[in-house]
């Protein structure tokens, strides 16, 4: 139950620090939907989204007004296309006719995004699979709502490296479809090691094949509130800076886990997970990269920077466990560049740089994430940076991802708009030494040895 006290304590983080709930998202299994004919699964793809969530909308709002709680956002996720797709589609222009039918449904039922226009190939790519990567920059640029995502690698079957080299060059594509924007499209896009099943964050959110019929999952966000708890043991030693992180992180997951029942019960759909991730925003004090500083760094990407992010990412999970028994998704610490004005300040004054948020990666929640590079970096370098950030994800046993946006006509040092949540992004520097050599040979690369624990 949630007290008096607990409440109290949650409107004065939502009135100071910036907390919300930064989504509800509903998971919803497409799996029977399947038939031969396009128009046919269309169709059903349609009428099966908007049938299950014509009322999130609705419940997310009177939720929100009821408790007070800002809910920022209202999503849906489906079962990965490329698994259903297959028996319909004869070309990559068919998957895209999936993805304005699940648009239309994004919008007819209000919501701001859908997920799910992905396709799991660790091992291997089907037909089927490889259709749909081709189809993406046609899919993203035709869409409003549609976000997509590709699983590449895992620690149980190494990394796909045929996907991984084709996925660089058609990350370049979706920027080049989107030129008009300096290659937008490409923040509606995420390649993963490890996706899990559960996420309910955009843009790499699917409704995994064990998940059931249909589910609610929450995600929540609280920069803010933890840099404001910290700002109150400055100084203080490092038990004391980690129960501080802990304690928090439970305030927050029980407001995820209130809504999360609450958008359960009135819908009729079981309750899947929370997702505590301190997710940030552009707005100022919403930002991973000042609670870095909290910690006591000058700027994020200074020395030592690596461990207070690790220290971070633990205390955050260690809280949300004991707030939630179904905490799940991602839970952690994201570091996108875009969405944080404190990583877009360490960018700009040169206390960043790619490689530092790539070691960073190895102890967050996910990767290299709304990193803007320059127009004219090589389909091989894209490639090259996403087989590093796979094999960080692979031997670590953790999910890791990239969502680089390649700005078309932008040099380094010039921003890219993106507007809303989605924030702005200096363009970065690339190392421009070649991994073509590598990254152009056949085949993938296999699982680590920890792996086999059969």
């Amino acid at each position: 139950m949630i007290d008096r006290f607990e409440v109290e304590e949650t409107n004065e983080m939502i009135e100071h620090e910036n907390l919300d709930v930064r989504t509800i998202t509903m998971g919803i299994s497409l799996l029977d939907c399947v038939s031969p004919d396009l128009k046919t699964l269309c169709g059903n793809i349609y009428e099966r989204i908007t049938g299950r969530a014509r009322d999130l909308v609705k419940t997310g709002e009177e939720i929100s007004a009821e408790y007070g709680i800002p809910i920022v956002n209202k999503r849906i996720s489906v079962t990965p296309i490329g698994l259903i797709g297959g028996t319909a589609c004869r070309q990559p222009s068919d998957f895209v006719e999936i993805a304005h039918a699940m648009d239309r449904a994004a919008r007819d039922t209000g919501v701001n995004l859908i997920g799910g226009y992905t396709a799991l190939v660790p091992k291997g790519m089907t037909v089927s699979d490889r259709m749909l990567i081709e189809s993406l920059p046609e899919a993203l640029t035709s869409t409003e709502r549609v976000c997509a995502s590709v699983n590449a690698a895992s620690t149980r079957t190494g990394i796909n490296m045929d996907a991984v080299r084709l996925m660089g060059h058609v990350i370049k594509s979706i920027a080049e479809a989107s030129a008009d924007s300096h290659g937008s499209a490409c923040m509606k896009y995420v390649l993963f090691c490890n996706a899990p099943d559960d996420n309910p964050f955009m843009a790499g959110a699917f409704h995994g094949v064990t998940e059931g019929d249909c589910v609610i999952n929450v995600g929540v966000s609280g920069p803010g509130v933890v840099k404001r708890a910290l700002e109150k043991v400055r100084g203080e030693n490092f038990e004391v800076l980690c129960e501080t992180i802990k304690k928090t992180a439970f305030k927050v997951t029980r407001v995820g886990q209130l809504v999360a029942m609450e958008a359960s019960k009135r819908l009729d759909v079981p309750f899947g997970i929370v997702d505590l991730s301190l997710a940030p925003t552009p707005a100022v004090g919403d930002s991973v990269a000042d609670i870095l500083c909290g910690i006591g760094l000058e700027a994020a990407g200074a020395p030592g920077t690596t461990a207070a992010l690790a220290l971070l990412n633990d205390q955050v999970k260690k809280g949300g466990i004991m707030a939630s028994s179904y905490v799940g998704g991602l839970s952690g610490a994201f570091i996108p560049v875009s969405e944080d004005q404190g990583m877009i300040d360490a960018v700009n004054k040169g206390a960043i740089s790619l490689e530092k948020l790539e070691a960073m990666t190895s102890v967050c929640s996910v990767g290299l994430d709304m990193i803007a590079i320059p127009g004219d970096t090589s389909a091989e370098t894209i490639a090259g940076i996403a087989a590093d950030e796979m094999a960080i994800g692979m031997v670590n046993g953790k999910t890791t991802a990239i969502r680089l946006i390649p700005a078309i006509g932008l040099k380094v040092g010039e921003t890219i708009n993106f507007g809303g949540l989605f924030g702005r992004a200096p363009v970065m520097d690339v190392n421009r030494f070649s991994c073509a050599g590598f990254v152009n040979r056949a085949g993938r690369i296999p699982a680590p040895v920890h792996s086999f624990k059969n």
